[in-house]
């Protein structure tokens, strides 16, 4: 049994250890794959897993002996599922090992946004505080969170733990879905997605990418937005139409936004966000806390067993 993984390095860049994956099969990890690259790399592989190298349907078909490919991510679209289904290969995902972890960002997104530590740590070093006349200071207003509207898209592991966190902080909890949940806990309200944008103080998207909400953040969702109102956005990136969001910032339309993911990763050096005003972006980072990435380890390596005991699970594609 040939296990090999295309693009390790982001998962393990050396903090943890394969030894799971190695104990069930001949391992060989890669820490990056190019494209070119795939055919020669998975020729004999039995089980092929990867994180976000891209494997189309003329890739998995140069595999001449894959029964099972493992995406070690929630997120499936790096997979052709429909080539997958038509020849009976297995395609397993790993949810929910970063709900904590994901939602933790979260908060200290909309706490960068709101208290602006980052900014005020920064003037502190440059001096400012040493030659302040008086006690204290702050540049921008400072925002308390107990009693502002959380508006949460999307109310899955992550969007729950959200939405836990913010009744925490006193804050009154919004969550739109694509369907209504059953028996929402108290102080959480379903509402439809146009008052949810309207009414919400803080945004936070948490729904797959899909061609529904593909740009659903757009010129006319930003301007149904209050002024005052910030969007978090640790999902997908092209849920967000970036050019629309960056005209609404750089033009005080709303108070500010804060990306953890974008349309293009890395970011090309014009994307627009990156010189917005009032906009915070960090590198996809989620999901990568090490107890979040121990648990996806631990998860992806008992997927492979329990296809190979002949018991599938977290399965996404099979014929």
């Amino acid at each position: 049994m040939k296990i090999v993984v295309l693009d390790g390095y982001t998962l393990n860049p050396g903090d943890l250890n394969w030894e799971k994956f190695s104990e069930i099969g001949d391992l060989k990890v890669y820490d990056r794959t190019r494209p070119d690259e795939i055919q020669e790399r998975t020729a004999d592989a039995n089980i092929v897993l990867t994180n976000k190298t891209v494997l189309t349907a003329q890739d998995i078909g140069s595999m001449n002996k894959v029964e099972y490919i493992g995406v070690l991510a929630t997120g499936v679209n790096v997979v052709d599922l429909e080539f997958t289904k038509k020849t009976g290969i297995t395609v397993t995902n790993v949810p929910g090992y970063s709900g904590s972890s994901s939602a933790q960002l979260v908060f200290a997104l909309i706490l960068e946004l709101t208290n602006r530590v980052g900014h005020h740590s920064q003037t502190v070093r440059d001096g400012k505080w040493s030659e302040s006349k008086d006690f204290c200071y702050w540049d921008y207003p400072l925002v308390e969170l107990e009693g502002l509207t959380l508006g949460i898209v999307g109310y899955g592991g992550i969007g729950k733990a959200v939405a836990r966190m913010g009744a925490a902080f006193g804050m009154n909890i919004l969550i739109h879905n694509r369907s209504v949940p059953p028996d929402l806990p108290e102080g959480i309200t379903y509402s439809d997605l146009d008052n949810l944008i309207r009414t919400s103080d803080i945004i936070s998207l948490h729904c797959p990418l899909t061609p529904q909400t593909k740009g659903m953040i757009n010129k006319d969702s930003l301007a149904q937005m209050k002024k005052t109102a910030y969007l978090i956005n640790t999902s997908r990136g092209p849920l967000v139409v970036e050019n629309d969001l960056a005209d609404f910032l750089n033009e005080g339309r709303i108070a500010g936004a804060a990306m953890d993911v974008l349309g293009v990763e890395p970011p090309a050096k014009h994307c627009p966000l990156l010189t917005a005003k009032n906009c915070y972006i960090t590198p996809h980072i989620a999901w990568a806390t090490l107890a979040a990435r121990e648990r996806l380890m631990s998860i992806a390596a008992e997927n492979i067993k329990s296809h190979l005991a002949g018991k599938p699970q977290n399965v996404v594609s099979r014929k």
